[in-house]
């Protein structure tokens, strides 16, 4: 119920206000599990994509936008759970494993599943070097990667602030890639570097950003 109200009511509503330019939606399968991987600019791009994909996405998010009391922290929630967030503790030893754990469940239940192979958002407008989650999920539960490029959602919210922006954003979806079959038998590690490595390619030829050499760290206060 709260994804439809979503549906129906706020991701029109957002689509108005901020206009972006959405191309390729028909590249995104209707059914089954398949991954959207995309870019990272700011906080805003997982609620930007929901709202642009002909379909429900489903994205981790930190556990602390759930457990918040009061209106403010009911309202949160209801907010996070219509867009589709699920909750992960960032933080616990096995945070990392866990988040694998979840992203296969819903991909086994034929559901899309957001992830941005940098790991973290980019604060310096460059594409870094992809983590090689992307790659496991994509290997493991045998489903098709849709790269994803983003462009002007700094501008939405900027990094560092809490308040919404009136801004223009382009979301493009990139046609499906299926690894499968052509990784049958490659040994894991190399598979999924070189799978990892194609997607960020595709990313970036939907999203023209300047490649950074190395990974992106996640600063010690997000």
């Amino acid at each position: 119920m709260l994804y439809l109200t979503s549906r129906k009511v706020l991701a029109p509503s957002l689509r108005a206000v901020w206009r972006p330019t959405v191309e390729g939606t028909r590249n995104v399968p209707r059914t089954g599990g398949v991954i959207l991987a995309s870019n990272h600019l700011s906080f805003v791009d997982s609620i930007v994509i929901p709202a642009c994909a002909p379909r429900q996405v489903f994205f981790l998010a930190k556990a602390d936008y759930f457990t918040g009391t009061g209106l403010k922290g009911a309202a949160m929630r209801a907010w996070m759970t219509s867009m589709g967030m699920i909750p992960v503790e960032r933080d616990d030893t096995r945070a990392a494993q866990r988040s694998l754990e979840i992203a296969l469940d819903v991909l086994g239940e034929g559901k899309a599943f957001g992830i941005y192979p940098e790991g973290t958002r980019s604060r310096d407008g460059r594409l870094y070097r992809g983590r090689t989650g992307v790659a496991y999920l994509a290997l493991e539960a045998g489903v098709p990667v849709v790269p994803v490029g983003l462009q002007g959602t700094q501008d939405i919210q900027p990094v560092g602030s809490n308040r919404f922006q009136r801004a223009h954003a382009t979301v493009r979806f990139g046609e499906p890639m299926h690894f499968t079959e052509a990784y049958a038998g490659v040994p894991a590690g190399r598979a999924r570097r070189e799978v990892t490595d194609q997607v960020m390619a595709a990313i970036h030829e939907l999203t023209g950003q300047p490649l950074a050499d190395g990974y992106n760290e996640r600063p010690p206060t997000e």
